[in-house]
């Protein structure tokens, strides 16, 4: 309801504030009608209480956004000491929003580990940049849902727009046609969907029960979601062959010809082949020309994971690294990894769309409309029925950044990973791992005389000690059965600072 508050403003637009003003927001509705029951009407909350809170809420997220780096980067607290401080049911009577909002920043933002940190090193960087935050705010604002177009036409068309800038941007041919996920796992999921159609287009009907066991092929440092995608359609985990990597950590092609050949002797049915270009743990780029050809020449489907790297395709001095992921049949890359927009924003571009459809495709009376002849879907491209507006944050952080600003930040990332390889190599004792393709780097302290298991528990200890400064947080991986640091970088907000003052905090710890 309109208070008194609210007809003392002044502005453009007060006017008639329940419509839109020349196609500006809309202001709060006229007064409520009396209920015929004479019942007091109840219903969100007021304008009066909302505005305020909204610029609380801004506030506070700029002021965040702007002096993150001031946190610590990790979290410090224990194991079910967030819980513990909150009650164990939920109130009665409505409290009031500044109260929510302080037990916010006493009770909520100490167990937050900060992925916005500048110095957050520990996994792919999910940066929420300023106008991705903005797009998501009014994302949450509109709560449209885009399942079918009808119930959001505006949804289902701006993720043909965005997607089609971003794969131009990536130089991928026009052919790929692209849907927007959560993550690469659900990416996946669909792509390998899309392959079981393709190659096993009987099992929709029939189930895999009588069928010839399936067979994905992936290499040894695929990422841990391609088993779960194999898994939950019914392969199992002997349904994935993964495939050895050479002394860079990258797929050996001839070791995936002879694998499939071994299998279809066996009796088996190849269905796809995950090729990676960005691996998790090193970053490692499988050669997807090489990978692409052994697919196209048995009849494989080629799913290619590109969820971290594939941004860095933007940069012309990095793209010869992708060549022959145009042979693809699906692509997944995340922009909410490398591209700067708030997570979830996963992409998956597949070459045939109509593939993609008839693995997921079921129309219920219900939400059957008169555009579905001539409109997408959403839903018909994966499981979720429920589709929300990801493609605004999307929109928003491709037109604030535009394709130079993407490019600059992108190269920059680079940049410093390299330069911290060049000084890892010239320091003594220590030793890098693996190639620097991208913007993470791999390594470890190996001083002379110290090997095996006490050089493991040597590196554990130096991460645990950056860790603890609260000033840098990294991560590890296990390589050739060796314990090894990782430090990957790709935050909108990190600067050549917060690289060496990790790489001084490295030093310091092997020290010591």
């Amino acid at each position: 309801m309109r208070n008194a508050e609210d007809e003392g403003r002044e502005g453009p637009g007060r006017e008639n504030l329940s419509q839109p003003q020349d196609g500006g927001l809309p202001g709060p509705a006229r007064e409520d009608p009396p209920h015929p029951r004479g019942r007091a009407v109840v219903g969100d909350m007021p304008r009066a209480e909302f505005e305020p809170a909204a610029h609380a809420v801004a506030d506070w997220i700029a002021g965040y956004l702007d002096g993150v780096g001031e946190y610590p980067v990790l979290a410090r607290v224990r194991p079910g000491e967030i819980r513990e401080g909150l009650p164990e049911r939920m109130p009665e009577e409505g409290e009031p929003f500044e109260v929510m909002l302080r037990d916010f920043q006493d009770q909520i933002l100490p167990g937050v580990t900060h992925w916005n940190h500048p110095a957050f090193f520990a996994y792919f960087s999910v940066t929420g940049s300023g106008p991705g935050v903005l797009g998501e705010m009014l994302s949450a604002a509109l709560n449209v849902n885009g399942m079918v177009w009808r119930s959001s036409p505006a949804v289902t068309e701006l993720e043909e727009v965005a997607l089609a800038w971003l794969r131009d941007f990536l130089g991928l041919p026009g052919e790929f046609d692209g849907t927007i996920n959560d993550t690469a796992s659900s990416s996946s999921l669909y792509a390998l969907a899309a392959a079981r159609e393709a190659r096993l287009p009987e099992a929709r009907t029939g189930g895999l029960a009588g069928m010839p066991r399936g067979r994905f092929y992936a290499s040894e440092q695929a990422h841990s979601s391609i088993d779960k995608a194999v898994i939950t359609l019914g392969f199992g985990l002997d349904g994935i062959r993964k495939i050895p990597t050479d002394s860079s950590f990258r797929m050996v092609p001839q070791e995936l010809r002879r694998a499939i050949h071994e299998d279809m002797d066996a009796g088996l049915r190849p269905l796809g082949v995950v090729a990676t270009l960005g691996t998790t743990s090193t970053t490692s780029v499988d050669p997807v020309a090489a990978v692409g050809e052994i697919a196209r020449e048995l009849g494989l489907w080629l799913h290619v994971d590109a969820a971290y790297g594939g941004a860095a395709a933007a940069l012309p001095d990095v793209r010869l690294l992708f060549s022959g992921w145009e042979l693809a049949d699906s692509i997944v890359v995340n922009p909410h990894k490398w591209l700067f927009t708030p997570i979830d924003c996963s992409v998956l571009y597949v070459r045939d769309p109509g593939m993609l459809r008839r693995a997921f495709s079921l129309t219920p009376e219900y939400l059957t409309t008169p555009e579905q002849e001539v409109a997408r879907n959403l839903m018909d491209y994966g499981v979720a029925l429920g589709r929300r507006f990801r493609a605004l944050k999307l929109w928003f952080v491709l037109r604030y950044f535009g394709a130079k600003g993407i490019r600059d930040r992108i190269e920059q990332h680079v940049e410093m990973a390299r330069e911290l390889a060049d000084w890892i190599d010239e320091a003594p004792g220590w030793e890098r791992i693996a190639p620097v393709p991208f913007s993470t780097v791999v390594f470890r302290y190996a001083p002379p005389g110290v090997a095996g298991e006490k050089q493991d528990r040597l590196n554990r200890e130096i991460m645990d000690r950056v860790n603890d400064t609260g000033e840098v947080f990294l991560s590890h991986t296990v390589l050739n059965g060796r314990f090894c640091l990782r430090m990957a970088i790709g935050n909108l907000r990190t600067r050549w600072e917060h690289v060496s003052r990790a790489w001084e905090l490295l030093q310091e710890a092997a020290g010591g």
